[in-house]
């Protein structure tokens, strides 16, 4: 009989027996893109490093339009110009302005610019304004976007094509970050076949390893799939200690249940510790969690959905812990459509569709059993609902976690 811990107890186990790996390694900017940030970046600089305009214009002193309108312009005298790509050689003096284009370096003693639009060159080296503007208006100041010491990315950041852009204008090309995890994948069972192949009598094709190195390679890691193993303990555990050799944590998928052609737990006690056997949760009771060293050992249920609902809620988070990735969850407030009674006792986890009507969020359970993969495929979140309660009338709110 499985000794089942609740989904909040394997969280806090998994904080509990596992540590950031540590280990990092320098990556260029371009190939930077999606790793694991190892360490804060600061600045070493001011970005802008120059007073900038926001517009193309007349940087003038603020006072000196004050009260201005159409009728009644504020006429300065022209002093000079600034072309982009040059700095400002000059200060800007009293009760005159200096032409400035978008982007270009504003001189000092000027602390606002005039847009264009409101502006005539009479032709005589004056310029009349017609309307007035604050101290600031239109400008960026030197440091506004960073300074010195200004850290611009914390550790554990997922590397996005905008901080690659923040990277670049820090001047930071080369860049700290974890080493992808390499993740061990093993099918089991006497009846699975791979994908390409057609199944014989009593047999099905292998969901589980194409599925979970998909959703492994998408969360950033590097896997190596160790293709189907027979239900035989000798060659499942020759493959999980080839795996264990290879890799940083390793998924073993089938077995997990009690029976005499289980394995999966008496293999992953014998290499190290077993952590836990059972989960109180709908779909994925039968997960198995243990470690060989540090490294994480999970027998997942051979069941498609809930194998992946157990890698979405607990293993993606475990390997957040190693990488030290901060975890990141999309979630949405909808209302269900029907009532669901629910399994007391153990947390239950319902795949759903998401539609909007009259300005409110509806979510529509997808009925399915845990061994009907295509219950996934057209489901837009999942939400789950709490151990300790027996059920949700229709109308009631439910957080539903969406995204990949």
């Amino acid at each position: 009989m499985l000794h089942v811990k609740t989904p909040e107890e394997v969280l806090a186990l998994i904080d509990q027996e596992f540590a950031p790996l540590g280990a990092a390694e320098t990556v260029s900017l371009t190939a930077a893109m999606g790793r694991v940030l190892a360490e804060d970046i600061a600045a070493t600089e001011y970005v802008p490093d120059f007073d900038r305009s926001t517009v193309d214009g007349y940087a003038v002193r603020a006072k000196d339009t004050f009260g201005c309108t159409d009728a009644i312009p504020a006429i300065l005298p022209l002093q000079g110009e600034v072309l982009m790509g040059e700095g400002a050689e000059f200060a800007l003096n009293p009760e005159e302005c200096v032409a400035v284009p978008t982007g270009g370096a504003v001189p000092k003693g000027a602390d606002s610019v005039v847009m264009v639009e409101y502006t005539e060159d009479y032709g005589d080296g004056t310029i009349g304004i017609s309307k007035s503007v604050a101290p600031g208006q239109n400008m960026i100041f030197r440091g506004d976007d960073v300074f010195p010491g200004k850290v611009v990315l914390e550790k554990g950041r997922v590397l996005s094509s905008q901080d690659i852009g923040a990277l670049a204008a820090i001047g930071r090309v080369q860049v700290p970050v974890a080493k992808k995890l390499k993740i061990g994948v093993i099918s089991t069972g006497d009846e699975l076949v791979p994908p390409e192949q057609t199944p014989g009598p009593g047999q099905v094709r292998d969901v589980n390893s194409p599925m979970l190195e998909a959703m492994l390679t998408a969360f950033g890691a590097e896997v190596i799939n160790y293709g189907i193993v027979i239900d035989d303990e000798a060659l499942l555990s020759e493959k999980v200690h080839k795996a264990v050799s290879e890799c940083d944590a390793v998924l073993l998928s089938g077995g997990s249940s009690v029976g005499v052609k289980d394995a999966a737990c008496r293999i992953i006690e014998s290499m190290g510790e077993l952590l836990m056997h059972g989960i109180a949760i709908k779909p994925g009771k039968p997960t198995i969690l243990g470690k060989a060293g540090s490294k994480p050992l999970v027998g997942l249920p051979g069941h498609p959905v809930a194998a992946y609902f157990i890698t979405k809620i607990f293993i993606l988070p475990l390997l957040c812990r190693l990488t030290g990735r901060k975890q990141e969850s999309y979630t949405t407030t909808a209302r269900v459509t029907e009532s669901i009674s629910a399994n007391h006792g153990r947390a239950q986890v319902h795949c759903c569709r998401l539609e909007s009507r009259d300005g409110v969020l509806w979510a529509s359970p997808i009925r399915g059993k845990s061994g009907l993969i295509t219950t996934l495929a057209g489901a837009d979140g999942y939400f789950i609902i709490d151990r300790d309660c027996e059920g949700l009338p229709q109308g009631a709110q439910v957080q539903v976690f969406v995204g990949e």
